[in-house]
């Protein structure tokens, strides 16, 4: 399998220069030595003349993907974010991965306010969001993770998941706490008596009634891509 690598216009791909130093403004890693994320970002006029002619007509430009989810704290966090690129690639797409801080730049901000305008901006950028929701230390998903997902609804970009487990939200919470329904059928948890939302869904209603879900990152991928190829061909119509 070839390694994918960023490309002067921070998306990954595949191709066999890998040796050769790449820096992205939106992606994650300089290609010296395949490290993840990246250690420089070149000047925006270079970025945006490099954009402009990855998008000439003869060469459009691959929808770019941001891969959103705690996966950046993985200890395999390399191979996970490699070998997602390497199946947007396959599937035509340009994966954005997020800024773990490593990137960032001289200056007054505090590191965490940079990784986050680095990841608004990455997200403002994308054509989908594929997202990670599976439970993170507890119950829920991460919820830097559904902050993301969120914003991406907002700013009217699809959003696919994957890794939400089977079964309703409701279901995880009985098996999770002490939960019972009262007199009217309501589920409560024991002692605090707050209700547990259960509409049958996998996850809250507000994550549930505006995402699709997948269950593999890979088949996120693949819906993904069946997403944007059909607005591509209903825009075309």
């Amino acid at each position: 399998m070839q390694t994918p690598v960023a490309d002067g216009s921070g998306q990954l791909h595949c191709n066999n220069k890998f040796y050769m130093q790449a820096t992205a403004e939106r992606g994650m890693f300089c290609c010296r030595s395949l490290r993840l994320w990246p250690r420089c970002v070149e000047p925006r006029a270079r970025m945006d003349d490099a954009r402009a002619m990855d998008e000439t007509p003869e060469t459009p430009a691959r929808p770019r993907i941001y891969l959103a989810g705690p996966d950046v704290f993985r200890p395999d966090a390399r191979a996970h974010f490699v070998k997602l690129a390497a199946v947007c690639d396959a599937l035509g797409l340009a994966a954005l991965l997020p800024a773990d801080g490593n990137d960032r730049q001289a200056s007054e901000e505090a590191p965490e306010k940079q990784i986050y305008e680095a990841n608004m901006q990455r997200l403002r950028g994308a054509d989908g969001v594929v997202a990670n929701l599976a439970p993170f230390r507890g119950l829920e998903p991460d919820s830097g993770t559904v902050f993301e997902v969120g914003a991406a609804v907002a700013l009217g970009i699809p959003v696919v998941a994957y890794g939400v487990p089977a079964g309703s939200y409701a279901d995880r919470a009985r098996a999770l706490l002490q939960c019972a329904p009262d007199a009217s059928g309501v589920l409560r948890e024991v002692g605090s008596n707050i209700a547990v939302e259960d509409f049958g869904q996998p996850l809250n209603l507000m994550l549930a009634c505006s995402i699709h879900i997948e269950p593999t990152p890979e088949a996120a991928l693949r819906k993904m891509a069946g997403l944007l190829a059909s607005t591509r061909q209903r825009g075309g119509a």
